[in-house]
């Protein structure tokens, strides 16, 4: 259908990564629901918002992610029992005929409900990010001494993050942190894995335009709706990371990033300050990275040996024309900027540099 051009394109596009990121499965999903909506099928009417879009606009709304989060979440809330007999782990080896089937059902039956969750753009916490960001983190602690950091984290989602430091890493005979904690992290370092330091004292703080909180069993289920629904170890991983995280006693603050940064990102004495994000930046318009980056900036131009400035972070380098994120570092006083490691985007590997 020439109305749906857009949402069509951008829905076999974001298949092609799933295949080209270790689903499959989420792959078959996507693919049959824009045949089903080629067709004039009953998913059709969850593409509705975006008739006549260009693919642009469509791949910037995430529309084929809220469409995939939309039906995982009917199948992880126990609303579609017959469609969850055909998802991973139960069985996700049904027929193409017997996938679209079961989730045109779903569509018919729970259209108002489906609509409603896509509404709202795709909400995600990515635990293994965190591996990618530990280079970052160990380098500030050895370059401090151990001095004992206060982070601050922008575009935080539900926080989870934040509690990078009771997390226990893995990469074959390389480890750091918490041998018992319950979120194990294992990935893949690519060439020589960072030097290590001691566990010091953190204290943290978040932010997000729209903080999910894990305390509010719905909004800890649609988190755990956009992660692929055949990628079963990120799920249990982001499962372990909720309930540390319930322990809590708030969610991050829901707050403008740039405002937020400039409210709370002021050096210590004593304390090293990080402010850090991972796949955030690119979501703040242009006024708003200009005024973040303005605020850390002259956050930075008073640090001092004693009450030093750091900036981490983990974006995509566009660049490249490929998905590969990069790690970089800057440090006041001084303003020295480096590249520490590029990685996968969801943390799954990393190569130091």
């Amino acid at each position: 259908m020439a109305r749906f051009e857009g949402f069509l394109s951008a829905t076999e596009g974001q298949a092609q990564f799933c295949d080209e990121n270790g689903s499959p499965f989420n792959a078959r999903v996507l693919r049959l629901c824009a045949d089903d909506v080629r067709r004039g099928g009953p998913v059709a009417v969850l593409a509705a918002p975006w008739t006549g879009a260009e693919g642009k606009r469509v791949v910037d709304d995430a529309a084929a992610l809220r469409l995939a989060g939309a039906l995982h979440f009917m199948v992880l809330s126990g609303a579609a029992p017959d469609l969850a007999a055909l998802y991973p782990p139960a069985h996700a080896t049904a027929d193409d005929g017997a996938l679209i089937e079961a989730i045109r059902k779903v569509v018919v039956r729970r259209g108002p409900d489906l609509i409603a969750f896509m509404r709202s753009p795709p909400q995600t916490n990515e635990v293994m990010r965190a591996f990618a960001l530990l280079p970052g983190f160990l380098a500030i602690i050895r370059e401090t001494g151990g001095m004992p950091l206060t982070t601050l984290e922008i575009g935080a989602s539900a926080g989870l993050n934040t509690n990078w430091s009771r997390f226990r890493y893995e990469a074959g005979v390389w480890a750091w942190g918490d041998a018992a904690s319950p979120v194990v992290l294992r990935g893949e370092w690519r060439g020589t894995p960072p030097l290590t330091a001691q566990a010091v004292p953190v204290e943290a703080f978040a932010c997000d335009i729209a903080p999910v909180d894990v305390r509010d069993p719905v909004q800890a289920l649609r988190l755990q709706a956009y992660v692929w629904p055949d990628q079963w170890e990120r799920l249990s991983r982001l499962k372990a990371a909720i309930a540390l995280k319930q322990a809590d006693a708030q969610p991050p603050e829901s707050a403008d990033a740039s405002r937020w940064t400039a409210e709370h990102l002021h050096p210590r004495p004593g304390r090293a300050v990080v402010l850090y994000h991972s796949i955030m930046w690119q979501y703040l318009p242009p006024a708003a990275q200009a005024a973040t980056r303005g605020a850390i900036e002259a956050a930075g131009t008073r640090a001092t040996p004693d009450a030093p400035v750091f900036w981490l972070r983990m974006e995509p380098d566009w660049s490249t024309g490929v998905h590969v994120t990069e790690v970089r570092l800057t440090a006041w006083p001084g303003g020295e900027e480096r590249l520490l490691a590029r990685s996968h985007p969801h943390g799954a590997w990393l190569e130091g540099v």
